[in-house]
């Protein structure tokens, strides 16, 4: 067993281990972002693809002939073949058994997240329950959902931007019709990590789940045999940076068969009458993947999704989640001379957050600097920083207190005069500041960015 003092030195030797790996792993991956003089803190947005992924890539293409999956032709075959390594190569990286879950490809995350909208049996009697924490590819799900007559409830959070009341916040009421719980498993805007307990609380009450993970797998391992959520929604580009133009929609077999797809396409029908109203559709995922997948693309997933898996989803974890803590920590110190904050923080900080942290610029007397002057700042030191709401109005409402009726509206004297919108001008019909700024961190971020993308800050600060 380990001393008391070797466990305290214990820590400290795994950090240091993990800077010299990632260092490593940097100068061999991301040696552009140093050579051009960039510094990158827009994970979440995108992760930034290693450069040994792309010449393997580009290796593959020039040695394999490859042609249109819909045909049965040798080309055809061996493309084929490789959409079906992808799926495999999916399941694997979130550990679910292909006897219980299926892999859907398609655009991205948003087309993933649509085609559970526009094919989930909604009805009367039927619930739609949504995090008020949730990207607005979640939040046009109620569109279809109020469309064929479900409720649809929203579930507020709290002042650190957590779902309220936690894994009880989805109350005692069973649903009696075909029903749908959807949450993002860390959110976009503030980093938060909502608990995943929820999936098997709606299940006890009789809800099907649907967990947006796109900003949550770049830097956490989620288990289908432990979480097993109904449906999953990813970007491949976000996990590895490459290949863009993926995604993914992973449904158990059971949730999947429940879907009823409003239309079909080229892709997702074995024959069509055209005469007759009539057609049949092809089974499990391929009768939901419109048209010719990205074969060249989705070429790239299993040696994509093997990096991440060779250099440690936990590593990746650990390390992301200390310069997490020491930005955090860092911008929280920020203050002007006259001892006013500098920066005002969103959302919680602790275990249950991730890297991805969400703020404001502040001035001395304590106003809220408009986040496209900080932007502009950042272009100009070369730092590539996220500004705006980033597709999530729930989070951002809560954060900086904007009052929901007045929002509203404002946004419909932006749709019925067609007002050309920006958040400069939601600001001033508010009378209040909208938006934030958003530094987010991945596997090839270190303490050198943290601190450029800080040092940005000091312009502000009299």
């Amino acid at each position: 067993m380990l001393s008391e003092a070797q466990r305290a030195v214990a820590p400290v030797d795994e950090a240091r281990d993990d800077a010299r790996f990632f260092a490593l792993l940097r100068a061999r991956e991301l040696s552009r972002v140093d050579r051009a003089r960039q510094t990158y803190l827009d994970w979440t947005g995108s992760a930034l693809h290693p450069e040994s992924l792309v010449r393997r890539h580009a290796q593959s293409l020039h040695d394999t002939v490859l042609g249109n999956p819909h045909s049965d032709s040798l080309a055809s075959r061996a493309s084929t073949s490789l959409i079906e390594a992808a799926r495999a190569a999916v399941l694997r990286f979130l550990d679910a058994s292909s006897d219980d879950y299926d892999v859907c490809f398609c655009a991205n995350a948003s087309g993933a997240l649509r085609l559970v909208g526009e094919a989930y049996p909604f009805g009367r009697g039927s619930q739609l329950v949504l995090a008020a924490d949730n990207h607005n590819s979640v939040n046009g799900i109620r569109t279809w959902a109020r469309t064929a007559g479900a409720t649809v409830r929203i579930l507020p959070l709290d002042d650190e931007l957590r779902l309220h009341g936690g894994i009880t916040a989805l109350g005692t009421e069973r649903a009696t019709e075909p029903s749908l719980v959807a949450f993002p498993a860390q959110s976009n805007f503030s980093g938060v990590r909502h608990p995943l307990e929820l999936v098997h609380r709606a299940h006890e009450l009789g809800f099907d789940v649907l967990v947006d993970a796109a900003a949550f797998l770049p830097t956490s391992p989620l288990s289908l045999r432990e979480v097993r959520a109904d449906f999953v929604a990813l970007s491949l580009y976000k996990i590895t940076g490459y290949p863009s133009g993926i995604g993914a929609l992973v449904a158990r077999r059971a949730a999947l068969a429940k879907l009823r797809r409003p239309s079909f396409s080229g892709g997702t029908v074995e024959a069509v009458s055209a005469w007759d109203d009539v057609h049949v559709l092809k089974q499990d995922s391929e009768a939901f993947e419109d048209g010719t997948v990205n074969f060249l693309g989705l070429a790239a997933v299993p040696a994509a999704l093997e990096f991440m898996t060779s250099v440690g989803m936990s590593r990746i974890t650990r390390r992301v989640s200390a310069l997490a803590r020491d930005l955090t920590d860092r911008l929280a110190s920020l203050h002007h001379r006259n001892g006013a904050p500098l920066v005002a923080l969103y959302g919680a900080n602790g275990s249950d957050h991730g890297a991805t942290i969400a703020f404001n610029v502040l001035d001395a007397g304590g106003n809220v600097v408009p986040y496209w002057h900080v932007e502009e700042r950042a272009r100009e030191s070369r730092v590539s920083v996220r500004g705006g709401c980033f597709c999530n109005p729930g989070a951002a409402e809560r954060a900086l207190g904007i009052d929901a009726g007045a929002l509203a509206d404002c946004l419909r004297v932006a749709r019925e005069r067609q007002h050309a919108f920006s958040h400069a001008w939601l600001a001033e019909c508010l009378g209040t500041p909208v938006g934030a700024l958003r530094i987010s961190l991945g596997y090839g971020s270190d303490s050198t960015d943290i601190s450029r993308g800080l040092g940005l800050l000091e312009h502000w600060r009299v």
